[in-house]
């Protein structure tokens, strides 16, 4: 049974609901732009830039997953029309995290990116996140699905499970040098509620159904 009103349902259908979540999911890139422009990111603007496009990354990563128990429980079909536009902003977030970490800390130097990313754990376990969304983002687009077929897709879309998990983990390391695990406790609450009721489904579905049985009426 839906619970969502019936006019925001209406106007999630609506053909400039789609643009507008499109400028909504930009603004927090033309918020940073901005602030870079205008030397007003702090002390180490390098390194804000960096983390906070991360942590915009993982938002977005987030609100994809959400997406599908939110149509399911909400009642409310007309929100699987933004899950691929979501998820194409993760790759987005993701890329613009790894161009800012290879620009303001690495200086684009390539070898020295390479042994950084191998010498350091929570390096690795990002960029493997980013290697693994790299395929998911490539085929999120009709043509795609076809070649692969449904069931190929689904299954290669599966990978976003382990990638939020990848994802929590760099966070988790990174935030450990510091000894702030507050926003890591939310973000892995978050991502254990959204995986642990996909797990419940699942569960349901394999669950085997009960028999019917029909009486038969003597004439």
């Amino acid at each position: 049974m839906a619970i969502v009103p019936k006019p925001l349902q209406k106007w999630l259908m609506h053909p400039a609901a789609k643009p507008l979540v499109f400028i909504a999911c930009l603004l927090p890139f033309a918020w940073l732009f901005y602030g870079a422009l205008t030397n007003n990111l702090g002390a180490n603007p390098a390194e804000y830039l960096i983390r906070a496009v991360g942590d915009w990354t993982l938002r977005f990563l987030c609100l994809t997953l959400a997406v599908t128990p939110l149509r399911v429980i909400t009642g409310t079909p007309a929100l699987a029309r933004f899950r691929r536009m979501l998820g194409l902003f993760v790759y987005f977030y993701v890329i613009v995290h790894l161009l800012s970490y290879s620009w303001f800390d690495m200086g684009f130097d390539v070898p020295e990116i390479a042994k950084d990313i191998a010498k350091r754990p929570f390096i690795l376990v990002g960029f493997s996140a980013f290697l693994l969304l790299t395929p998911l983002a490539a085929t999120s687009f009709n043509r795609a699905v076809k070649a692969l077929g449904a069931k190929r897709w689904q299954l290669l879309h599966k990978l976003v499970y382990l990638i939020a998990g990848l994802g929590l983990l760099h966070f988790f390391w990174m935030r450990a040098g510091k000894n702030d695990f507050a926003e890591v406790f939310v973000y892995a609450t978050i991502i254990a509620l959204l995986l642990g009721w996909r797990f419940q489904q699942y569960l349901k579905k394999k669950r085997p159904q009960p028999m019917v049985t029909r009486r038969r009426q003597l004439s």
